[in-house]
């Protein structure tokens, strides 16, 4: 871009430009507010300075040219239309500084309040305000504290100490109780500590206030929480956040004036009804911060009726307009309504899908809208545990649930000693008076969130439905001591390391540990609960969305198990077979000595006895799972990993041995073993003697599998089932490995199932980056594929999987190198291109070829959406996360029906 176009180049919108399909260039805040002022809503005037404008601030480390030009224009059309000038001493203009990113991120970034006061313009306030003085040095004070925290840096609680000592002054706790004189001496106080801190004056001239407030809010998508928080919500790092300048409307002039925040329905449950917080005689940032309790909003009915009305009015417009739940944050001055902000609301997991269904019902949205509004994280959220309170559990406390489900854990009072705690494997309840965003760190260590302050609309809540954390706000009969680390409560005293439980639906707390039961929503899936039955809207709600996705999706889900009882839970969930049945998980426990007895055979004799001996063992565990998985496909995996998982460790037992010849003790058998580990031992073993490799070096290995396979599913027919058995043949790198294989297993496969009618697949594993790379030819002799990216992510990468996770990858996450650990989610870019190059040459070579996938990736759910883009057949996973898979092929299918149609 030249200078000349920089200049040209629009980084300021008014209100009135813009509209809600704005968002990546206004952000959700400023798009949102454009949309309310079209709409004809009470919007304050006010302008929005785009996230292009910081973007180019933070690449180069100032501001564009023309955007000082532009500001310029758009405060003197503001000041035009407000008839007032900012900080005039006589008859000021004050403007609030509000960050907006495209996506919410609740309390991550600045804000600043009341920006153009200093000195002489206070004055001016309250002669505006008629007279009110208390309002005009309360407005000063917060702007002084908020500026200095924000855009200088000035510790906090230094601000917050010189409030308390007002306070005590005046023997009160609640900062109301302030007059005039008390507010205009902490003014001077706050002042002092600015200056201690900066080395200057808090700045007087009302521009150089705006001026680095809004580089502040630029600077601050950089900061570590905000940092922290995106990655934890995977929000892009490169979309930085715009800047909305808006003229100051006051909820602090009295007790006809307030803030407060709505919702159009229950967030936390998704009832309809009137929900929100409301405070009267208070500044916005006093709702979030949770720093007074609020009242409920039905309340303002009684305080002031006609503002109520007005807000329920616009209530019902945003919704039927945003054709969803919102959000909304409100002030009353004086009895006049404005609206502040808007946006589509967060809302718990149970919420979502109770919310998605009344919508449908409203004929607001259809199924396919419906189903695009819930996803898979949200349903595992519904899969957990609840408390059974069918004991003797008295709880000690109740405040508001703002973020449902069931959380016990050692109570800790800072965020530090949470991320402390839960890296050494401790559950944790982070316990504070009201969270702030510096707290994020703990509130994602910790299992629950219990806060003293505050209501649904605190910043503890807000975070913790967003993250689907536990949450329990408000609960004020707990005083919490952060200094002494502990709280007490009904008489008691709970101290940092006991435990505590809080439920997150009632907003109940308990202490000790409480214990928990299956969720409803499990119990449906189980089949245990009828959904036409339930007395529970989510368990009806959750029905309607699962039965519309496994209508609309084309991947079938299936399920990892290797048990009788696995594939059984498997198809309760939904599975349509199972996709990774792991024979060597056969093998331990009471089979180990045999597997001994394979591994030490020196002579053909006695390798055939042991492989005879373990024949009717894998033959029964195939029958069990056959039975269960009637008329489903079962995949069954050959013998997989290395040997030395079925042997002593080298080094133990070379010492062992050792100190039994010292004794003098007959070590004949443990010398042998010791001979035959020390001939095996590899120092890679996951790269080494494993899979196809170890099928072809022990001669009837493979044979023996095949054999078990083939008996098992012919006895499953013969009985009156029906088996569908698919033979997976891994660590294949080279067409010739699995050709060898399938030779020898078609003969065997031939000679037993005759005239049953049995039908047996042979395919492979792609897991191999050599096979992704020589699919076609492989196809050539593979009647399916089965990707495991558990091991093409590990070999694609370089990974050792078992070591990398806590030896680098926390720092690879922290610098951005990672949005996400590549086993959690597949590598579009790397691991998911070999599956793209294996699935497209695959079919090239053979039309028709079965295509699934059975790595842990199977049930995450932008991997899922990723392989049905691929043209996949099917994805597998683990039996408790079937139903996620089922929902996210369901949502995969009618976005690409949506993008097709657009």
């Amino acid at each position: 871009m030249t200078s000349q176009e920089t200049v040209d180049h629009k980084y300021v919108y008014d209100f009135a430009e813009g509209n809600r399909d704005l968002k990546d260039l206004l952000g959700g805040k400023g798009a949102n507010l454009a949309e309310m002022t079209n709409l004809g809503l009470p919007v304050p005037p006010g302008f929005t300075i785009t996230t292009e404008a910081c973007q180019a601030y933070l690449a180069t480390g100032r501001e564009p040219d023309g955007l000082a030009g532009q500001i310029e224009a758009h405060l003197e059309s503001l000041e035009r239309g407000m008839g007032r000038r900012l900080g005039d001493p006589h008859d000021p203009l004050l403007v609030s500084v509000r960050s907006g990113a495209k996506f919410s991120m609740p309390g991550m970034m600045e804000t600043v309040l009341n920006v153009g006061l200093n000195d002489r313009s206070v004055v001016g306030l309250a002669a505006q305000a008629g007279g009110n003085e208390r309002f005009a040095w309360d407005s000063y004070r917060r702007l002084i504290q908020m500026f200095g925290k924000t855009v200088c840096e000035v510790p906090g609680e230094e601000f917050e100490h010189a409030l308390d000592e007002a306070k005590r002054a005046r023997g009160t706790t609640s900062d109301l109780d302030l007059d005039a004189d008390d507010l205009r001496g902490l003014v001077g106080a706050y002042k002092k500590i600015f200056l201690k801190h900066t080395g200057r004056d808090f700045p007087q001239e009302p521009r150089e206030q705006l001026d680095l407030a809004i580089r502040a809010v630029f600077e601050s998508w950089n900061a570590e929480r905000a940092v922290l928080y995106r990655r934890q919500e995977r929000i892009p790092a490169d979309l930085g956040t715009a800047v909305n300048v808006v003229a100051m409307v006051f909820g602090n002039l009295g007790p006809d004036s307030g803030t407060g925040v709505a919702f159009t329905r229950d967030p936390a449950s998704g009832a309809q009804g009137i929900y929100g917080d409301y405070l009267a005689n208070a500044q916005g940032e006093d709702v979030v911060a949770g720093i007074r309790n609020t009242v409920p909003l039905q309340d303002l009915e009684r305080l002031d009726k006609r503002s109520y009305d007005e807000l329920l009015d616009i209530m019902a417009r945003l919704e039927g307009h945003y054709r969803d739940l919102c959000d909304i944050e409100f002030t009353i001055e004086r009895g006049k309504l404005w609206m502040l902000q808007t946006r589509v609301g967060k809302r718990t997991a149970a919420a979502a899908f109770v919310i998605a269904g009344q919508l449908v019902d409203e004929g607001l949205i259809d199924l396919d809208e419906a189903l695009h509004r819930v996803n898979g994280a949200q349903l595992a959220q519904l899969m957990f545990p609840r408390f059974q309170l069918d004991h003797d559990f008295e709880p000690v406390a109740r405040g508001v649930g703002a973020s449902p489900g069931a959380a016990s854990g050692k109570v800790v009072f800072t965020s530090a000693r949470a991320v402390e705690l839960a890296a050494e494997g401790e559950a944790v309840i982070l316990v504070r008076r009201e969270t702030n965003p510096d707290d994020l760190n703990g509130m994602i260590a910790a299992r629950g969130i219990l806060t003293s302050r505050g209501g649904k609309t605190s910043h503890a809540a807000v975070v913790a439905r967003g993250m689907g954390k536990t949450c329990v706000s408000g609960a004020d009969e707990i005083d919490v001591n952060v200094p002494a680390k502990r709280f007490t409560v009904a008489g008691q005293t709970v101290h940092e390391g006991d435990v505590v439980s809080i439920d997150g639906t009632t907003g109940k707390v308990y202490l000790g540990e409480v214990p928990v039961t299956p969720s409803e929503v499990v119990r449906y899936f189980e089949g245990t609960l009828d959904p036409h039955e339930a007395d529970d809207a989510l368990v009806k709600a959750v029905h309607r969305i699962m039965t519309h996705a496994d209508a609309a999706r084309r991947l079938a889900v299936r399920a990892n198990a290797d048990t009788g009882a696995d594939a059984a839970r498997a198809r309760r969930f939904g599975a349509q077979g199972i996709g990774l049945c792991r024979t060597e998980h056969m093998f331990l426990g009471d089979r180990r000595e045999l597997v001994e007895r394979l591994i030490l055979a020196r002579t053909d004799t006695e390798r055939a006895d042991a492989l005879a001996a373990l024949l009717p063992l894998q033959r029964d565990d195939f029958v069990e799972i056959f039975r269960e998985m009637d008329g489903l496909p079962v995949t069954v995996r050959l013998i997989d990993p290395p040997l030395h998982e079925f042997l002593p460790p080298l080094e133990q037992l070379a010492v062992d041995v050792a100190v039994a010849q010292e004794r003098g003790e007959d070590v004949a058998k443990e010398e042998a073993l010791l001979a035959a580990v020390r001939r095996m031992h590899e120092e890679n073993p996951m790269l080494g003697l494993r899979g196809v490799r170890l099928g072809l070096v022990i001669p009837g290995l493979f044979a023996m599998q095949v054999r078990a396979i083939a008996e098992a599913a012919v006895r499953v027919t013969r009985d009156g089932g029906s088996a569908c058995p698919e033979i997976m043949v891994p660590l294949v790198g080279a067409v010739q490995e699995l050709e060898t294989v399938r030779a020898e297993a078609e003969k065997i496969i031939a000679e037993v199932v005759g005239d049953s009618g049995v039908e047996v697949l042979i395919g492979t594993m792609i897991e191999v980056p050599r096979a992704a790379l020589t699919a076609g030819q492989i196809a050539e002799a593979a009647q399916f594929f089965s990707f495991g990216t558990n091991d093409l992510t590990q070999m694609g990468w370089g990974f050792s999987r078992d070591d990398v996770e806590g030896a680098f990858f926390w720092r690879y996450l922290e610098l951005g190198i990672f949005g996400i650990s590549p086993f959690e989610s597949i590598d579009r870019d790397g691991v998911g291109r070999l599956v793209r190059i294996a699935a497209e040459e695959g079919r090239a070579a053979r039309p028709g070829l079965k295509l699934g996938v059975c790595g842990e990736h199977g049930g995450d759910p932008e991997s899922v959406h990723f392989f049905h883009s691929v043209g996949l057949d099917y994805v597998s996973c683990s039996p408790f996360r079937v139903p996620v898979a089922r929902l996210e092929a369901g949502r995969a299918a009618v976005e690409t029906v949506g993008s097709d149609s657009r």
